[in-house]
């Protein structure tokens, strides 16, 4: 049995999630669920990052504090993955005084390290606003292509900015010219870091190629030393005498959330954190494109300083952009799909398919409604629903419910014993889209195999031949019911609880003579005029 920690990237609590975030954060649950079927002590951990200046301006916009904000969205997006059935073991918040209080200690043994020095730097000030500003909601001119940039980067160029290099320099929530003032902050020199952080990614080839390329980019391009604290009222106060009215610097504490979050995880199961974090465990990170130097420089990089025997990442989980329509999703221009409401009218396990086997794991990905309306009939109704219900049924109709005797076929329960293999390695090499696309493949065959072997004939000319079809179709059931229950969880469940077995990562049997509950269909049909009417209500945000 292996310690295994999951790090769910942390959503910002200033609005709703939307189907980007999904895309690139259901491999997550798709690990966490894999790894505690073989048997694993799986910590799955993630939380809502409540701090920093975007928290603060929404709550400035709609004259709430940011607490009130931050515990609102942290309270959705709780609701939202408990619906899509993300199996967290912990989901917190950073304004959690269990994460305050673990930051706040890291953070003191921290400053003590050589790699934390004082630096007095000019920090962007909006006079209009009558506060500090993140890098991020700096606004003006890349000073290397001339093009619209932020102040931490250029997305045109790709190049890493300070604010006080961009040209015509604005705040990015009202608009105005801003200044700057000068103002001392501590800082880590992730610079001196350079050679560890090489080598960790050197010694990393099964990290996503977007991870090791982003990543050797921000290195080659020369690694720039970052501030640990911020002129912010609202975020974690930063422990060292003189800085009493500064806060942590958001990036410096939302990634210790994994640390924090996996203590508590540990401290509720009684089991040992420092094992967790030790050369016996395994750490995936799970995240956007967007959130890669985060935790492959930064989180390192806090870790090195900090000192001691502190686990850095093994595999870095970082998909692609996901784009709606083929338009990029803009959350200022309300132009997304938000999962609240994806999770009112559809079903979870619909949506889960269709961004694991769909979404932007190693390209980026479109999401359509035809597209999503297609997966759901055409692959979980048209084949893997189809075949477990007719099998059921079949054997509802002419058995009384009671599945008939038979023996396994050798050629198909060997290709179950090699689907658990290759499915298993899959996942764990973070190719989930693979994994389940090679699921369809089998359950194809699945339904062929029914209608070759017709049992609605052989009901009646072979009774021992039709015996034997539906015992097969029934292991078979339960097999696919066992390795989609990563991917697809809710209709695993209801599968499993229908033939009475348990979700472990091993070869299933359902004996002659069981005798079947009253079952329903797996999957509804979603009329294919939703089409028309999910991508009107887009044009119409679009219009606006």
């Amino acid at each position: 049995m292996r310690n295994i920690l999951i790090g769910g990237a942390w959503p910002y609590a200033n609005g709703s999630l939307h189907i980007g975030h999904i895309a690139g954060l259901l491999p997550g649950d798709v690990l966490a669920r894999y790894h505690r079927a073989i048997g694993d002590q799986v910590y799955f951990v993630s939380g809502s990052d409540c701090h920093g200046t975007p928290v603060a301006i929404r709550a400035k916009q709609e004259n709430r504090t940011p607490q009130e904000i931050s515990d609102y969205y942290h309270e959705e997006f709780a609701a939202c993955f408990k619906k899509l059935g993300f199996s967290y073991d912990v989901y917190t918040k950073t304004s959690s005084a269990e994460h305050q209080d673990f930051v706040r200690e890291f953070h003191k043994k921290l400053y003590e390290s050589d790699y934390v020095y004082e630096k007095e730097v000019p920090q962007a000030y909006c006079e209009t606003c009558h506060t500090f500003l993140a890098d991020r909601f700096v606004l003006g001119k890349c000073p290397t292509c001339g093009k619209d940039a932020r102040g931490d980067q250029c997305d045109v160029c790709g190049t890493v900015l300070e604010p006080e290099s961009l040209a015509e320099p604005i705040c990015a929530v009202c608009g105005k010219r801003i200044g700057f003032r000068n103002s001392k902050h501590l800082y880590i020199a992730i610079s001196d870091l350079e050679e560890e952080l090489k080598e960790l990614t050197a010694s990393h080839p099964e990290w996503r190629k977007n991870a090791i390329a982003f990543t050797n980019r921000y290195i080659s391009e020369g690694l720039r030393d970052r501030a640990l604290t911020r002129d912010l009222e609202w975020g974690i106060p930063v422990p060292k005498e003189g800085y009493e009215k500064k806060t942590i610097y958001i990036w410096a504490e939302n990634v210790l959330g994994y640390l924090s979050a996996s203590k508590t995880a540990a401290e509720k199961r009684g089991a040992d954190f420092e094992a967790l974090w030790g050369a016996d465990a395994k750490h995936y990170y799970v995240h956007g494109k967007d959130n890669i130097p985060f935790h492959t420089i930064i989180l390192p990089s806090l870790l090195l300083a900090h000192g001691g025997t502190w686990r850095l990442p093994d595999q870095i989980v970082s998909s692609e952009y996901l784009t709606l329509e083929g338009r990029k999703i803009s959350t200022s221009q309300n132009y997304a799909i938000w999962v609240k409401d994806l999770l009112e009218a559809y079903e979870a396990d619909s949506i889960r398919y269709f961004f694991l086997a769909n979404g932007p794991e190693k390209k980026d990905a479109d999401f359509s409604w035809r597209e999503f309306i297609h997966s759901h009939n055409g692959e979980l109704l048209g084949a893997y629903g189809n075949f477990v219900n007719r099998t059921l049924a079949f054997i509802e109709k002419y058995w009384e419910g009671i599945v008939p005797e038979g023996t396994k076929d050798v050629k198909i329960e060997r290709q179950i014993e090699a689907l658990f293999a290759v499915t298993g390695k899959r996942i764990e090499s973070g190719e989930f889209k693979d994994a389940i696309g090679e699921i369809f493949e089998f359950i194809r065959s699945a339904n062929k195999f029914f209608d070759t072997e017709q049992p609605w004939l052989t009901r009646t000319t072979d009774e021992a031949v039709c015996k034997r079809t539906l015992y097969q179709c029934v292991q078979i059931i339960a097999n696919l019911a066992v390795l989609l229950s990563p991917f697809l969880p809710f209709s695993s469940e209801k599968v499993c609880g229908w033939l009475g077995i348990e979700i472990k990562w091993e070869t299933q049997s359902v004996p002659a003579g069981y005798l079947l509950p009253k079952t329903e269909l797996l999957f509804q049909r979603i009329d294919k005029n939703v089409i028309d009417a999910e991508t009107e209500k887009l044009n119409k945000m679009l219009i606006k």
